[in-house]
């Protein structure tokens, strides 16, 4: 589904973003969402001594983006993390999808990523006197990401 108006963009506050098809709560900021390719460059003489230079498509590259959500007893990044971390590839390959959506709370493009797994979870800074939440932000690596 499309926007309203041709002259509408997409609002930067209606997100959704899911591991293993599970929907992650509590979520305020997703950063680094980028479908990115190699750069190939050839540099040649052609027949009459001239220096050229071209850019050539190469592979599609992998990648992470950054979620940040409010902290809750939940274990379930920490744990991934864990898994990660003793080496268990298998059990540590997830799928991801972030879903963009309009100012009707309606899907306008998705971003899906294969063989994800967590790279970090980080807790922002604990201070006496704090007026805003705790949160927690992991980084997710991925193989692939295709737009939809």
């Amino acid at each position: 589904m499309g926007l309203a108006d041709p002259l509408d963009s997409s609002p930067a506050n209606g997100f959704i973003v899911t591991v293993d098809g599970i929907q992650i709560p509590k979520v305020n900021e997703v950063s680094g969402l980028k479908s990115e390719v190699d750069k190939i460059e050839l540099k040649q003489q052609t027949s009459d001594g001239k220096y050229v230079v071209r850019q050539l498509i190469g592979r599609p590259k992998a990648g992470e983006f950054s979620v940040t959500r409010g902290l809750t007893d939940s274990k379930t990044i920490t744990d991934w993390l864990k898994t990660v971390a003793e080496g268990d590839v298998a059990g540590a390959r997830k799928t991801a999808s972030v879903q963009l959506l309009d100012f009707a709370g309606a899907p306008i493009k998705t971003y899906n990523f294969t063989n994800c797994w967590v790279k970090s979870v980080e807790i922002n800074a604990l201070k006496a006197g704090a007026t805003e939440q705790a949160t927690e932000k992991f980084t997710i690596c991925y193989d692939e990401v295709s737009v939809s």
